[in-house]
């Protein structure tokens, strides 16, 4: 099966943010996770928090409308919306560990269909932090993972059991990929949604473990 098959990494992001609701507090983390911002969610207000201190933001920056001081966790330029505010670091991670973010939206090396994940460090590398992605599967209300489904040389990155050092166990809500939307469900991956053209078989080709329709 063709690495590239399914949904781009727009659409995977777009497929996560159809399920923010009306009035979330949403943290937005590193590399894929930032396209969410770009979604048209509609009527919905959702309110991205940035844990370097935006909440608020709206877009992604497009060529010429680049302000060199607002950048998301990721170090791009963001584009802000009206309410938005612009606070000290110690704050934002006040807001992550008082509970009140309703969504984590996060990438990861692995996850697994009993909820682990593991997103800081890759096998060999020396060195390496956690940083922010402990405290937020720690205080987060739900957490969601966006990866491709496999790594470059073909292996699951959705499995049975994480093979690389985790982040948090046990707390992840859904799992979007290229392939797909999933709930880990214990044992086993539940498929919440197929991305066009990708069947049930492929999918089950492309895991590390049981997926259940």
């Amino acid at each position: 099966m063709s690495a590239t098959k399914g949904w781009s990494r727009q659409q995977m992001a777009d497929r996560i943010a159809r399920e923010f609701q009306d009035g979330w507090i949403v943290n937005l983390g590193v590399g894929l996770p930032t396209l969410c911002s770009n979604t048209d969610i509609g009527g919905r207000e959702v309110i991205y928090h940035s844990e370097n201190g935006v909440i608020g933001y709206g877009p992604i920056a497009g060529p010429g409308e680049e302000d060199l001081n607002l950048v998301n966790a990721g170090g791009q330029n963001v584009t802000l919306k009206p309410g938005a505010a612009v606070v000290h670091h110690a704050d934002s991670f006040a807001i992550i560990r008082s509970g009140r973010i309703d969504a984590t939206v996060m990438g990861a090396y692995e996850v697994a269909c009993n909820g682990d994940f593991a997103n800081w460090k890759v096998a060999g590398a020396k060195g390496g932090g956690i940083g922010g992605a402990m405290d937020l599967a720690a205080c987060a209300r739900r957490v969601f993972i966006v990866l491709e489904h496999t790594t470059r040389d073909g292996r699951p990155r959705l499995v049975a059991r994480c093979t690389l050092p985790v982040t948090a166990r046990g707390v992840v809500t859904l799992a979007a990929t290229n392939l797909g939307l999933f709930e880990p469900a214990g044992e086993a991956f539940r498929v919440r949604d197929l991305a066009p053209g990708v069947t049930l078989e492929e999918v089950r080709a492309a895991t590390g473990c049981p997926v259940l329709a």
